[in-house]
């Protein structure tokens, strides 16, 4: 299981082919991918820019990884999340699974991604044409969050 920080890019089919490796337990592989919209709440958005606390977030994001463990029969899990400033169309995260079935890794996937929104300190802050705005917390996502409450 791992979990990543970083400002550089990913190569998703990379990243893919080293979790997928060459273990024949593995029957499935699901991920998400999150990109930069030009758009958000109706405004133009020309950059984002991600802060974190770096060893708070990594921490978070495992603890996030080992409850998915503890739910699901996974073999292996990928997160990468990215800081800085971006670009629209940029990679944000990758969120991947690997499991023996399909139905493991999408539900162990949805949820990595439901909390990471939720529970993993970052901060987004947009461009737009009126000038800089933090991005506030989604009900949606609470929303998200909340269905995985056992």
């Amino acid at each position: 299981m791992a979990v990543r920080v970083q400002e550089a890019d990913f190569d998703v089919g990379a990243e893919l082919a080293a979790l997928r490796g060459k273990d024949p337990q593995i029957g499935a592989l699901a991920s998400f991918v999150g990109l930069v919209r030009e758009l958000n709440d109706g405004a133009g958005v020309s950059e984002l820019t991600l802060e974190h606390y770096p060893g708070m977030t990594e921490r978070a994001l495992q603890a996030i990884v080992s409850e998915a463990c503890r739910r699901w029969a996974i073999i292996d899990a990928l997160v990468i999340h990215r800081v800085g400033r971006l670009l629209p169309t940029d990679q944000i995260v990758l969120v991947a699974v690997a499991g023996a079935h399909r139905g493991d890794a999408f539900a162990a996937c949805q949820f990595i991604m439901d909390y990471l929104k939720t529970r993993a300190p970052f901060w987004k802050r947009e461009l737009t044409p009126e000038g800089a705005r933090w991005v506030a917390a989604r009900a949606a996502d609470d929303e998200a969050a909340e269905r995985w409450q056992t």
